[in-house]
């Protein structure tokens, strides 16, 4: 039987420093080597996971904007990548705008992921996040936001009063067969995010794609946030870490240590040996 085992990072595998600990690579790059077959879904882009998971050796491609693409984390090739149609994401900016938020616009434009924002229109939440990612290839600011869609645009993230992002999304989320939303306090900096993606990207979904891509017969998930309440529900068993949401903790098979702790290299040094499960 052919086990995949995927584990959410932020909050889950990484701890508060943002980094994978020593002990949590170690472990889990000798298990790897004895057959593990290990990957991570994450709202970071490749871009960030990468910098945050550094010296983690993993060898099956990864899912990262919250299940909008499955990538290779060494050549950067995209197998999947879910993208709105243009009418869609022409929709969902006009929503944004009604409200007063300028989001940044993440897409793909001539085979490079950029993101795109409003320089005249940034509120100190936003700005911060921008200046957090300094010296990013992907950085865009416009003057002529006639341009903000351009490309083939996969994400939307909206930083900013919680009252506009809370009315936005009392209107997105009522349109549940045609987008995916998430709205939650960010667990490092505790500032609300309305984050806005395409139907069909999600980690649940791209978790399900993965496990055919390999083969799989089974799947074994890892998480601590609301937005790994859908790929807890379609995995075959799902552990969520003693710091994770109630929500999520309700829907666990079992509660294991903290992300303070390595509870997910603790786990699988349990449960994984030489390829095969005990």
């Amino acid at each position: 039987m052919k086990t995949l085992y995927v584990s959410d990072l932020d909050g889950t595998l990484l701890r508060r420093d943002v980094r994978i600990s020593p002990y949590s690579c170690g472990v889990i790059n000798s298990l790897i080597e004895n057959g593990l077959m290990f990957s991570y879904a994450t709202a970071r882009s490749i871009y960030t996971a990468e910098t945050a998971a550094q010296g983690l050796n993993v060898r099956l491609p990864v899912i990262i904007n919250n299940g909008v693409s499955i990538i290779d984390p060494v050549t950067k090739k995209r197998y999947v990548t879910n993208c709105f149609s243009d009418d869609a994401a022409a929709e969902i900016y006009g929503i944004l705008m009604s409200f007063g938020i300028f989001p940044s616009v993440a897409a793909i434009i001539d085979g490079n992921e950029k993101y795109l924002y409003d320089r005249n229109n940034i509120n100190p939440k936003l700005a911060e996040f921008i200046a957090s990612r300094k010296n990013d290839s992907r950085n865009t600011p416009l003057d002529d936001t006639s341009v903000i869609l351009d490309g083939d645009v996969f994400y939307f993230t909206c930083i900013g009063e919680v009252e506009k992002l809370l009315s936005a999304y009392d209107v997105i989320k009522k349109m549940n067969d045609k987008y995916t939303s998430i709205f939650q306090y960010d667990i490092y900096s505790g500032e609300p995010w309305l984050e806005v993606m395409p139907l069909y990207a999600t980690k649940a979904n791209a978790v399900r794609q993965l496990k055919q891509m390999y083969n799989c017969d089974t799947v074994v998930v890892f998480g601590d946030g609301i937005n790994d309440i859908p790929m807890f529900k379609s995995s075959d068993r799902c552990y969520a870490v003693a710091n994770a949401a109630d929500e999520l903790k309700a829907l666990a098979t079992d509660i294991i240590e903290s992300n303070e702790d390595d509870g997910v290299a603790q786990w699988l040094w349990e449960n994984f040996n030489a390829g095969a499960e005990l």
